[in-house]
């Protein structure tokens, strides 16, 4: 009984030698990577690399590391895909934009964690501790609550160095 033009139990051919309409040998060096199940794969490979260069590629490689060049490859291709201008480079650029938005973010949290710990210890010092209740400051919540105001953020979390070079660098 024929399945698809080849005899029940024959291996199909990978994704390679499907799209590459040819006879897909026992040691074929596209199978082990790209299975026959995920022909988009080597579809995007082949549209960016050629199969003759991903062949030689592999083929000058150890075994032991076709199995990453192939991901590499894959990940290139799909970025091409995406971005054929800029491929790979422009997903690190976006994601380093990111970064960099996000680390301006932190550094005027940290600089309002700054401002903040400043305007506390003012205030504190300013209005010193309540005569009628030793040991408590003079805010009124705190009188009212019977403990100790404690300082909301501890300055020794804040990273100084950070906030010089993140928030003012261009």
């Amino acid at each position: 009984m024929k399945e698809g033009g080849r005899k029940q139990g024959a291996p199909s051919p990978c994704a390679a030698c499907k799209l590459l309409r040819r006879r897909c040998a026992q040691d074929c060096v596209f199978a082990p990577y790209f299975p026959a199940d995920e022909p988009q794969k080597f579809a995007n490979v082949h549209k960016v690399f050629g199969a003759s260069n991903v062949n030689k590629m592999l083929q000058e490689l150890p075994v032991h590391q076709r199995g990453d060049a192939v991901s590499s490859m894959v990940y290139e291709a799909n970025a091409r895909v995406r971005d054929p201008v800029y491929g790979c480079v422009g997903a690190i650029s976006s994601l380093q934009q990111q970064i960099d938005a996000l680390q301006t973010q932190l550094a005027l949290a940290q600089a309002e964690v700054v401002h903040l710990r400043v305007r506390q210890t003012a205030t504190l010092s300013n209005h010193g501790p309540n005569p009628a209740s030793p040991g408590n400051s003079g805010s009124p919540s705190s009188r009212l609550m019977g403990t100790q105001v404690k300082p909301i953020f501890d300055m020794e979390m804040v990273d100084h160095t950070s906030l010089g070079e993140s928030m003012w660098s261009c």
